[in-house]
């Protein structure tokens, strides 16, 4: 009988996931890393990633070093003798020495069509540049970010009302598969090709920040629509309406033409507010107040009366 791989698995938050389960059901999952506990929630309580959560409830090993550049944290991967590493989402830098450890080498899932958006926040730069497509790429990993050859990849299109959120998912489910074919491969003694990745088209999704939330109403409204879609659910795009400041978690951009200042609120009813951009009209459709909820636009008019048209 074939021994099962000896597979080393490091990711930190939920779109790591079904990666976790795919690896567990194509070989043998010798230990978890991912993040140490972090304060998290309004008492800021040390809590647990979700790669952790889960790995515990499936009874494996868990291990969360600081760093890996250590002589230690070498040491300790190297007696785990793994065939191989997967890397999804971690949030730790692997060095060269790291790397070399695993006989077949570390393999990365990444949320996009490589090597386009490298780097921390592929799923939302997409949405945010409009792009009409995404996938997941399995790379074999070097010392560059994200710059290693692709092993597999899948597609799928960026759909008119997909959020951060909605492909996030999406795309974290493709992750699995692709990671859970070229297992199958690897399993089966055919090891996928490793195919360098262009060097044109090369775009850098930098980390998300909360002071792009911001919206700035002299923008286009699709610009403003697409960074809507692209925030939710973190960090939330929001805005200044009427003098109050909203949270806006779903918005439609129309191609109207107006003469009002951008910012000005042309109409609020039922179907949305229609605010005045730079070019075009941003209809809001769910927003939120400063320490409430989500809600529909009609019902926000409910406490502002004075902005129905």
């Amino acid at each position: 009988m074939i021994a099962p791989l000896r597979i080393v698995f490091a990711g930190t938050p939920e779109f790591a996931l079904p990666s976790l389960r795919a690896a567990a059901r194509h070989g043998q999952v010798v230990a978890v890393y991912t993040q140490p506990d972090r304060p998290a929630g309004r008492g800021r309580q040390l809590a647990a990633s979700p790669i952790k959560q889960a790995a515990l409830n499936m009874g494996l090993a868990v291990r969360q070093p600081s760093t890996l550049r250590s002589a230690q944290a070498r040491a300790e991967l190297a007696a785990l003798q793994p065939d191989l590493m997967v890397v999804v989402a971690y949030g730790l830098i692997l060095p060269a020495k790291i790397l070399a450890i695993p006989r077949q080498g570390c393999w990365n899932v990444h949320a996009s069509l490589l090597p386009r958006w490298r780097g921390a926040a592929p799923i939302q730069r997409a949405i945010e540049a409009g792009d009409a497509q995404t996938g997941v790429c399995l790379m074999r990993m070097d010392e560059g970010l994200d710059t290693g050859p692709v092993l597999l990849s899948l597609r799928t299109p960026i759909d008119a009302d997909d959020t951060g959120g909605s492909l996030h998912n999406r795309l974290a489910e493709l992750g699995a598969e692709v990671l859970g074919d070229a297992l199958t491969l690897l399993k089966a003694g055919m090891r996928p090709a490793a195919i360098p990745q262009a060097s044109a088209g090369v775009a850098y999704a930098r980390k998300l920040e909360k002071s792009e939330a911001r919206l700035d109403w002299n923008d286009a409204a699709e610009v403003l629509a697409r960074k809507v879609r692209a925030f939710n659910p973190w960090p939330i795009a929001e805005a200044d309406l009427a003098g109050e400041r909203v949270r806006i978690h779903d918005a439609r951009a129309l191609a109207s033409s107006h003469a009002a200042a951008p910012g000005t609120v042309l109409s609020a009813n039922r179907d949305g507010i229609d605010v005045a951009c730079g070019n075009g009209v941003l209809r809001l459709l769910i927003v939120q107040r400063e320490g409430g909820r989500a809600i529909a636009a009609g019902d926000y008019l409910n406490a502002r009366p004075s902005l129905r048209a």
